[in-house]
């Protein structure tokens, strides 16, 4: 075969291209070189060489997020395809639409476990396990396909992350150029229309209701415009921490992800709410504190999964749609018919200032931190986390979001994908500047993504808060045994040292004051900064919700 014949490599990807893909990441091996060949000669696609599967499928996940378009990771097969389970999980868990290439053993070697090299017998049955789907392609024939299918299913509601495996062999199959590339379409649905019977039952309860309300989740990202809708009638709103910034959160009647974990005022107002319309949103247990997390008993739920149905919370009723469909269809039908309490905006508005006030009350040391991070960012800066003890008590809470698609965090509850979402995010910016907030015992999961950032020049800050050890575990240890805490000490890296190694500017923070001038000078630095905040010498982080008394771990613990 010479170089200049066409294969299925090069069918992968020029059909990756076709599709609008432009960037894509991995690490290049044995059973992927067809692909990644046909990749490198076209040069249409930027291919972001990760340290790590892990890291790689982390970056694709945040890029899916940010973007709104797929995320393309490519791994090699066994050891590869396993390596980069973490990151199908976590998009998972996110509605991510990720799109895992993979390859496979030779066909005449396939689930035999021959001893091929990187043969894992069940790996298809282990990647359907941790995605939305799994698929291989089992000639060169069905590749194309196979492609449109798995590529479709990814972005189709309720989006995920799908795997293919592609036989090396079969990559390197010569073929005739399929016509069907040049109007090539993927098949996705057309948005689920909602039955207008569920709308008109939906409106009569919400016609009743003078304090309704809103919970947006991940689902009803693409329909902000629909939600302000109904807050334009005078809904107030909340959302799940992966819906945040659907309604932007300088807006006085949303709550954003101050849901009410943590928070007894938010709670205690839930009780004057008499309906809340709950859209693209799974209620969360992690999020609503093991479901015990009290909402007004008048919900109706909205999701395009009917599944979804009563799942966590009981459904006063239920209307399976789009969520944008669904929220102008009740837009629609309460137009000029709602008569709410006109007291609602104003103790709304004073309740979420109370709320907030009493929340950043609770951090200590930390109290100003939210305020102080997001005053030096620009507005439109991508806001990405680690599961770092500051983002499980303010990141997720408190820091406002201004965009549907400006914030990623580990839906999972994952330590270590920070660093590699960073990154991600980063590529898909567009000319914006990412931070990365992630603590020192998850910066050292994935810490050799740093060389990433800087060969790749990704416009990101990552800001590690340094407390020396596990501050999440500690503070669950502190709370469920007795304050014994064990094997949570780690010795970590010198970050300043690491950063210099990897050729990244660095600073140190070890005042609360001198924060804001730092985060404004590595914002204003070209390509990866790293930010080290010292938090041994800012001071002692205090337990958070549900770990200071204010949740279902703490109750349990007392019983």
């Amino acid at each position: 075969m010479t170089n200049s014949s066409y294969n299925v490599g090069d069918l992968v990807a020029e059909f990756l291209a076709r599709i609008g893909v432009t960037t894509c990441f991995g690490i290049v091996s044995v059973h992927n070189i067809p692909m990644l060949d046909g990749i490198g000669r076209r040069n249409a696609i930027r291919y972001v060489m990760a340290r790590n599967e892990m890291g790689g499928a982390h970056m694709a996940d945040a890029y899916a997020r940010v973007s709104g378009h797929l995320g393309v990771m490519f791994s090699s097969t066994g050891p590869g395809a396993a390596n980069t389970v973490p990151g199908l999980v976590e998009a998972q868990f996110a509605g991510s639409s990720m799109l895992h290439i993979t390859g496979q053993t030779p066909t005449k070697f396939l689930d035999r476990d021959t001893g091929s090299v990187h043969d894992v017998p069940g790996q298809t049955a282990m990647l359907a396990a941790v995605s939305k789907s799994a698929y291989r392609i089992r000639s060169a024939a069905e590749a194309l396909g196979v492609l449109t299918r798995a590529a479709a299913e990814a972005l189709t509601p309720p989006r995920g992350p799908v795997s293919i495996e592609i036989p090396i062999d079969i990559q390197r199959t010569v073929i005739a150029r399929p016509a069907a590339l040049d109007t090539l379409e993927l098949p996705i649905p057309p948005a689920l229309v909602p039955s207008p019977a569920a709308l008109d039952e939906a409106a009569e309860i919400l016609l009743k209701a003078r304090r309704p309300m809103l919970w947006l989740g991940n689902g009803a990202k693409e329909a902000g415009a629909e939600a302000m809708q109904l807050m334009a009638l005078g809904f107030g709103a909340v959302s799940s921490w992966n819906g945040r910034g659907i309604v932007a959160e300088d807006h006085p009647m949303t709550l954003g992800g101050l849901h009410g974990n943590g928070s007894p005022r938010v709670v205690q107002f839930y009780e004057t709410v008499d309906a809340m319309l709950v859209v693209g949103s799974r209620l969360r247990a992690h999020e609503t504190m093991e479901l015990s997390l009290k909402l007004p008993k008048t919900l109706i739920q909205a999701d395009v999964n009917p599944a979804a149905n009563g799942r966590t919370y009981a459904s006063t009723c239920f209307i399976n749609g789009d969520a944008g469909l669904v929220m102008a269809g009740l837009a629609a039908r309460l137009k000029g018919r709602l008569q709410l309490d006109p007291a609602f905006a104003a103790d709304f508005a004073e309740m979420k200032r109370r709320a907030t006030a009493e929340y950043c009350d609770t951090l200590g040391p930390y109290a100003d931190f939210p305020r102080l991070v997001r005053e030096a960012l620009p507005r439109d800066a991508l806001w990405v986390r680690d599961i770092t003890i500051s983002n499980s008590s303010w990141g997720n809470r408190i820091f406002p979001v201004y965009g549907p698609r400006d914030a990623v965090h580990p839906v999972s509850a994952a330590i270590g994908p920070g660093l590699p979402m960073g990154i991600g995010a980063a590529m898909a910016g567009r000319g914006r500047k990412a931070i990365a907030m992630v603590g020192d015992g998850g910066f050292a999961l994935n810490q050799t993504e740093l060389w990433t950032a800087v060969q790749e020049r990704a416009e990101l800050v990552v800001m590690v808060m340094n407390d020396r050890g596990y501050g999440v575990i500690k503070h669950i240890q502190g709370a469920l045994q007795d304050g014994r805490m064990f094997f949570g000490d780690l010795q970590s890296s010198d970050f300043q040292k690491l950063a210099a190694v990897a050729g990244c500017p660095s600073f140190v923070v070890s005042r609360t004051e001198d924060l804001q001038g730092v985060l404004r000078q590595a914002f204003a630095t070209p390509g990866p900064v790293l930010v080290e905040v010292d938090m041994t010498a800012i001071g002692a982080f205090p337990p958070y919700a549900p770990y200071n008394g204010m949740g279902i771990y703490a109750r349990k613990a007392a019983e």
